[in-house]
């Protein structure tokens, strides 16, 4: 089996590592049995990588069903999240070559790869798998940490987190605005997985619970730690893409973050109130200081200050505005309750 560190066991209840029992003979470990695993694969206009992802995932589930790892009937969904390239032919070929194994959802248009992936995760429930393991179709969430998260999962983990064990293939920004926005979140109070994705496994009862979350502004990395359950995390080492180019460009990133925050935390409404209180306190602290001026006889024309003061307050109160209009367009969002996405067509 391979992989690139101990998968290191989070349940409230042990804190000890779990590879830890397998070296103590006297420690009977009751493992469940072999999962129907459903591997989703959310893709948005991979046609480049898709040919050689397919071989890939291909082999790996073939050489855990030879192992008996996983159950013979498991599966791989690939969820084509309105592609503009050749991507759902691709998906359509591979099914029938082998219909058994590559199962597709096609989205009638493009939602975004968390809605992608929410997609696939509730057809593997449909479809009754045990366990679901989600990874982005580049092949960059290493395929051999996926033996690591079986063998939690038969040992009692309802969902396994793959973490990166370092960010050496990042640039100097995404790595320190990555673990930033990392920092933030904790700060928000929101639990998140550091340098954890999207790649995860999820058992059935994992999936059952998250099929209960109905909102639109879907943020997984959020939702899924806040589940509950019992958790394990196994490390990899994230590889460069296989082929095409990056979904996530600077904007796609910072509106991800954004989401991020207004979907589980209330704190900057709060700071709005705190800058404002501040604010109103330096103001008093000013006029006292322009009331002593003037008595004293030293009042300046004072036209440099005064401008500073109208570009700091204004500055503040489009600030104010933009955080609460976030907030707003949210609601305005949930509250029409439109769905998260329309599928066109399965196979």
């Amino acid at each position: 089996m391979s992989r690139q560190g101990k998968s290191t066991n989070l349940d409230n209840d042990s804190g000890n590592d779990s590879s830890n029992l397998n070296d103590d003979p006297k420690v009977a470990i009751s493992l469940k049995p072999s999962p129907l695993l459903a591997l989703v694969i959310p893709c948005y206009n991979e046609e480049a990588a898709l040919k050689e992802t397919s071989k890939v995932v291909r082999s790996k589930l073939a050489a855990l069903k030879k192992d008996h790892a996983i159950d013979a009937s498991s599966f791989v969904i690939l969820v084509d999240d309105g592609s503009t390239d050749k991507t759902w032919q691709e998906i359509s070929a591979l099914h029938d070559e082998e219909p058994e194994l590559f199962h597709g959802v096609k989205f009638s248009h493009n939602r975004g790869h968390q809605n992608a992936l929410y997609a696939g995760l509730m057809q593997a429930r449909a479809l009754k798998a045990d366990a679901a393991v989600s990874m982005d179709a580049d092949l960059q969430d290493d395929p051999n940490a996926i033996d690591a998260m079986v063998e939690e999962y038969r040992k009692g983990a309802e969902i396994v987190y793959g973490v990166r064990d370092n960010r050496d293939t990042d640039t100097v920004f995404k790595r320190s605005s990555a673990h930033a926005f990392y920092r933030l979140m904790h700060w928000m109070g929101t639990e998140t997985i550091p340098d954890h994705a999207d790649y995860r496994l999820m058992s059935r009862a994992a999936l059952d619970a998250l099929s209960e979350y109905t909102e639109v502004n879907l943020f997984l990395r959020g939702i899924v730690p806040s589940l509950g359950f019992k958790t394990a995390k196994v490390y990899y080492k994230r590889s460069e893409r296989v082929a095409g180019e990056s979904k996530y460009p600077l904007r796609k990133m910072v509106s991800f973050a954004i989401d991020g925050v207004t979907s589980f935390s209330v704190k900057p409404l709060s700071a709005i109130t705190a800058i404002g209180a501040i604010s109103v306190v330096f103001g008093i602290i000013m006029l006292i200081y322009t009331i002593a001026s003037l008595c004293a006889g030293h009042a300046q024309a004072g036209w440099a200050s005064i401008m500073c003061s109208l570009w700091i307050i204004g500055g503040l109160i489009l600030t104010a505005l933009g955080i609460v209009g976030e907030y707003i367009g949210r609601i305005y969002l949930e509250v029409k309750q439109r769905p998260r996405y329309i599928i066109e067509k399965t196979i």
